[in-house]
């Protein structure tokens, strides 16, 4: 039997218009005004916008390292996706030093296949690079992985310079993208060192030993290395006005560069790494939370499309028996926040209902954009004939405030307490099937695998 959802308006880069959407066999089959009632089960939407599923391009749902193992997991982390409208995620999948791209794959589909609510594809991690890594290259394509990601700091992961423009060149050679993490790792050291020794241990100091300027080197130097190779890429979570203005630089010279940021570092700010009783804690994250003036200059190129999505960068810990672990000791906090639930009422009130963007541009930054560049559309990030049903009705009315005690989210806090929102997702749908309702889960571990695949 077909659905039909009548009465609502569709969203997309292009425009609005309200139409009525059938779907049948977890497509899109028709879209008009006053469809004709068969014998389908009826949605009504009016006075409600209908978006695609948001897509969150950046996440570590389930995520090991040496201080912790992330609070959510493929199972919760997916749950807390729906509960909100995401409907599909790109988690980064991390190799074992010395193990091979394949048996990360396999491992991330373990984690995820009938585990996940939402759908899923990863961005896979190139810790290392040695002939063997390179030929496993064209074996992610074949796979459906067509993105990667590479770190400028962290020790265990992070490339040389060299590294990163042999990696460049064989992603290239397959039409992929590279996303990294751009700080300068040996600089950071340096200065953690020099705050630890002195006695420097609280977490304020987590962002003094990651300054502004050592973001924007770095990627200023990824961008040099890239603009060598000839490759188009991606820079994650970008956080600082110095380093949009690399990026605008290396456009100006005809580098395609997109530009990813989060929510954190448009509405949070580092003065809160100062509250007391080691609070500051739970806004570890990396890079760190940055100056007012960064947030301004960020939205700025949001409103501008100097940036061109807004993910998450979800890795989360408690902060009772996880983050508490680094007191005394700033390096040994877990970095990363929770934020793959809280995405869509955050930018929309932030940004929508403050008439920073439009709600065609809000659907750019959280799914259309996001499929674009990871090879989905328009399977995913459109409402339109032959795509996923993946649909959210969108209630502009309601209102909520974010809470701990309410988020779907296996985490013991938010960073965004009691945030104030307008507008919610009244109704999720993954491929035709009613996954969230209100906010909360009401069918679990539906996800399914997106086979990625480069444009011709």
């Amino acid at each position: 039997m077909a659905m039909l959802i009548k009465g609502g308006t569709v969203v997309s880069t292009s425009g609005r218009r309200q139409l009525d959407v059938r779907i049948k066999d977890e497509k899109i089959i028709e879209m008009g005004c006053d469809l004709e009632v068969n014998e389908d089960k009826i949605i009504d939407a009016s006075a409600c916008y209908l978006f695609p599923g948001f897509i969150d391009g950046h996440t570590h749902l389930e995520l090991e390292n040496d201080l912790a193992t992330t609070s959510d997991n493929f199972v919760t982390g997916s749950q807390a996706a729906v509960a909100k409208g995401t409907t599909t995620i790109i988690d980064m999948a991390t190799p074992v030093r010395g193990n091979s791209l394949n048996n990360c794959l396999k491992t991330w589909n373990q984690m995820a296949e009938g585990r996940a609510s939402c759908d899923f594809n990863y961005h896979m991690s190139l810790i290392e690079w040695n002939p063997a890594i390179k030929a496993e290259i064209s074996e992610m394509i074949a796979q459906g992985i067509t993105s990667f990601k590479m770190y400028m700091a962290y020790d265990a992961m992070r490339a040389t310079d060299a590294e990163l423009f042999e990696a460049m060149k064989e992603i290239k050679k397959v039409g992929g993208i590279l996303g990294v993490h751009c700080e300068n790792g040996d600089v950071i050291n340096q200065l953690q060192k020099d705050y630890l020794q002195a006695g420097k241990v609280a977490p304020k100091y987590h962002p003094l030993s990651r300054p502004n300027v050592l973001e924007a080197e770095a990627i200023n130097r990824y961008l040099t290395i890239a603009g060598q190779v000839g490759l188009a890429v991606n820079v994650v979570h970008l956080s600082t006005k110095e380093s949009l203005e690399v990026v605008k630089r290396a456009r100006a010279k005809g580098q395609i560069v997109y530009v990813e940021t989060c929510p954190q570092y448009l509405l949070l700010e580092d003065s809160l790494y100062d509250l007391p009783n080691f609070e500051g804690a739970k806004y570890v994250c990396s890079p760190p939370l940055r100056k007012p003036t960064d947030n301004k200059a960020l939205w700025q190129g949001v409103i501008d499309g100097e940036v061109q999505t807004i993910s998450t960068d979800h890795c989360d810990f408690n902060f009772s028996n996880q983050k508490i672990n680094g007191k005394g000791d700033f390096t040994k906090i877990p970095g990363g926040m929770p934020g793959v639930e809280t995405r869509p009422e955050l930018i929309c009130t932030a940004g929508v209902m403050t008439e920073k963007i439009s709600l065609e541009r809000f659907v750019g930054l959280l799914s259309e954009d996001i499929a674009k560049q990871f090879n989905m559309y328009p399977k995913k990030g459109v409402i339109q004939i032959g795509s996923d049903a993946d649909i959210v009705i969108w209630d502009p009315e309601q209102r909520d405030v974010i809470s701990a005690k309410t988020q779907v989210t296996n985490c013991d806090y938010t960073p965004y307490e009691g945030f104030e929102t307008i507008g919610k997702a009244r109704d999720v749908f993954l491929r035709g099937v009613k996954v969230a309702e209100n906010g909360k889960v009401c069918k679990e571990k539906t996800g399914k695998f997106v086979f990625r695949k480069i444009n011709e």
